[in-house]
């Protein structure tokens, strides 16, 4: 077992304790270190007087770096920097995210909570743990089950260093081909990962998604490549446009919206512009990528009538044609522009 600290003959063991508690976000009283620590209240009027001074020394740049007294409640509080702490509010949020997000092992993510919970203060973790605590324990990771947190650095580390890289990818048939990609971008959407390169095709370069549970023995090669500054891959421009992670070209698309709430197509579409035409209808238009946007609008049943282009309008209709069919044994039988 680890020696017991002597907090009261080691003035520089106290200090560290009462700086890392502070640190924390605890509110400490003279009259409860007192106690715990065996000293008096003089000597730890001292000790908080020189970790004072030192912050003062370190950031004085920074005012809101420093120890403050609450006359009201009797107590000393660290003010810290917003950018680099996060508050007790901030650690529940993100925690609620990572679990819905289902993205990571179970492994993984036990130890993404645990060091999360560790950024709230001692006396609020408890809280932070009891409200998060069904949704942890009751956790489902996805099918896969794979560690992703080392794979994520080593593709991020390539799409930095801009090296191509290879790599075995099995397919949703489940069929394995050998990939050489230059890495553009990490995009997480959907439950899962995605890879963003360019294939080399005789044709050129295509873009191609890769989903990161599917990839295996990653080398990132000696090969550089280069990419002018004009054609850099935009990821955010992308998020707006892709939907469920699709290849594909850009197109413009139009439909029409009969739904309860058109926040709903704006917040799906981050693209999209909503036009009023009658209460509850709206001709909507967005640009995006690929063929992802076929299933959602298949989802939205007779919510939507696709417009534009011709060739999604056809594509569309022969689909839903194909699913009233199958679950209304009739295309009569349901009213799809209703």
């Amino acid at each position: 077992m680890p020696a017991t600290l002597d907090y009261n003959g080691d003035r520089g063991l106290r200090m560290l304790d009462i700086f890392e508690r502070l640190n924390k976000g605890e509110r400490i009283s003279k009259r409860d270190l007192t106690v715990y620590y065996g000293v008096g209240e003089k000597t730890i009027q001292r000790d908080i007087e020189d970790i004072r001074n030192y912050l003062a020394e370190k950031h004085g740049y920074e005012p809101d770096a420093t120890i403050k007294y609450n006359r009201g409640q009797n107590c000393y509080y660290l003010v810290r920097f917003e950018r680099e702490w996060l508050s007790n509010q901030e650690v529940l949020a993100i925690c609620k995210i990572l679990l819905e997000s289902r993205a990571f092992a179970k492994e993984e993510m036990n130890r993404l909570l645990t060091k999360l919970l560790a950024q709230a203060t001692p006396t609020q973790r408890k809280v932070v743990e009891g409200i998060i605590k069904s949704e942890s324990v009751n956790y489902v990771p996805l099918q896969h089950k794979k560690p992703l947190v080392d794979i994520l650095w080593q593709v991020s580390d390539a799409i930095v260093r801009e090296h191509l890289l290879c790599f075995s990818y099995t397919r949703q048939d489940g069929r394995t081909k050998e990939r050489t990609v230059k890495p553009l971008a990490v995009i997480f959407s959907e439950f899962y990962f995605y890879l963003i390169g360019l294939q080399n095709y005789e044709t050129g370069d295509v873009f191609r998604t890769y989903r990161l549970d599917r990839i295996k023995d990653i080398t990132m090669l000696d090969e550089k490549f280069s990419i002018p500054y004009r054609n850099k891959f935009r990821d955010g421009e992308f998020r707006k446009r892709v939907q469920f992670m699709y290849d594909g070209d850009l197109i413009r698309i139009k439909f029409r919206y009969f739904g309860a709430s058109v926040e709903h197509v704006l917040d799906r579409l981050p693209t999209a512009k909503a036009i009023k035409r009658d209460v509850g209808v709206y001709d909507v238009s967005a640009e995006v990528y690929g063929d992802g946007i076929l299933i959602w609008l298949l989802s939205q049943g007779s919510q939507v009538d696709v417009m534009e282009p011709q060739e999604l309008r056809e594509e569309w209709l022969a689909v839903a044609k194909q699913i009233v069919n199958r679950e209304y044994n009739g295309w009569e039988d349901i009213d799809w522009y209703s």
